[in-house]
């Protein structure tokens, strides 16, 4: 560990460092033990590693809550530092985050605008630790369809399975910057229906919002409804659906009984707002992104990276002998 000084980007405070062997466990087997292709990168190899740091938060923290938690950048450093394959790029790590985060803002998004049965509501969610309301929707995987990463984001996300309403022509397509952002308008979902996210710490609230009280002054990214909730990737989205909701005609007519605010149906540490479903552990399934080469960078010299597998294996099998000449 005395190379973690090397990552002077990244303070650690002193203690609390995860326990050698954890940090083994967690490079065997969730960045080593993959399909060669996805070792051909460093965009894909940190891909891996942010797996490896959502099990770290999710299962190793939670369950020994001694252990310290970090942020994805100090946990790469921790992994870098450890993994006897990862460790000779130690020098190059800040370049190889910089380009990291810089190829993952460009990577297309794909999700849901989930319509209630009159059209008058969508179903948002909130991030755990963020404020933002937003659309369900996330990043696409390695060669996956852009129906098929809608369909699966929506169900990591709300538990909803989307895919017998979803319509491959029935989107709208935002670019932000150099990313692409498609939505799938699944309508006429019913209001009781029960929603719960199936993966940990990424939704902390699920709630049906009044699409009259999300309309803003802007069609900016980040911007606020008319009752003061923060809206991210919501707003450049209303125009087109209204206009989508004005040429089909709803399953159902406005009922006066239901809600005219917004209606909460699930909520973390809430039990009596949710549906009573468990929430499993499913990031470990989660494959990785296509990594495209990028043309700049700080870090372009590694385009041409290749894990040396001969090199993985001795290293490898020198730790398995390690273990069994200190027993």
């Amino acid at each position: 560990m005395s190379g973690l000084n090397r990552f002077s980007s990244v303070p650690f405070k002193n203690g609390g460092l995860p326990p050698q062997e954890l940090l083994d466990d967690l490079c065997s087997r969730l960045v080593l033990n993959v399909p060669k292709e996805d070792q051909q990168s460093f965009e894909r190899i940190l891909f891996l590693v942010e797996n490896a740091h959502w099990f770290y938060e999710d299962n190793s923290v939670e369950k020994n809550p001694s252990l310290k938690s970090f942020t994805l950048k100090e946990f790469t450093s921790l992994m870098f530092n450890s993994c006897d394959v990862l460790r000779p790029y130690v020098a190059h790590i800040d370049d190889i985050f910089k380009d990291f985060t810089s190829y993952k803002v460009k990577v297309p998004v794909t999700g849901a605008i989930i319509l209630d049965e009159t059209f008058e509501r969508c179903l948002l969610v909130k991030g755990w630790k963020g404020t933002s309301w937003s659309f369900p929707r996330g990043k696409k995987n390695k060669d996956e369809e852009d129906h098929a990463c809608a369909i699966r984001e929506v169900l990591e996300e709300t538990g909803f399975d989307v895919s017998n309403l979803l319509n491959k022509d029935d989107y709208i397509e935002e670019m932000f910057g150099q990313q692409r952002v498609r939505l799938y308008i699944i309508a006429g979902v019913k209001y009781d229906t029960a929603f719960a996210p199936l993966t940990k710490k990424e939704i902390s609230e699920i709630a049906w919002q009044r699409l009259d009280e999300l309309q803003s002054a802007s069609d900016e990214v980040i911007s606020r409804s008319i009752t003061g909730l923060k809206l991210y990737m919501v707003a450049p989205f209303l125009a087109s659906l209204k206009s989508w909701i004005l040429s089909h005609q709803p399953p159902a007519a406005p009922r006066p009984d239901m809600p005219l605010k917004a209606t909460c149906v699930w909520k973390a540490k809430n039990t009596s707002l949710g549906s009573g479903t468990v929430i499993t552990e499913s990031h470990l399934t989660k494959p990785v992104f296509d990594a495209h080469p990028l043309d700049m960078g700080p870090g372009k010299s590694f385009r041409n990276f290749r894990f040396d597998t001969a090199a993985i294996l001795q290293a490898m099998e020198s730790g398995i002998s390690q273990r069994f000449d200190m027993t």
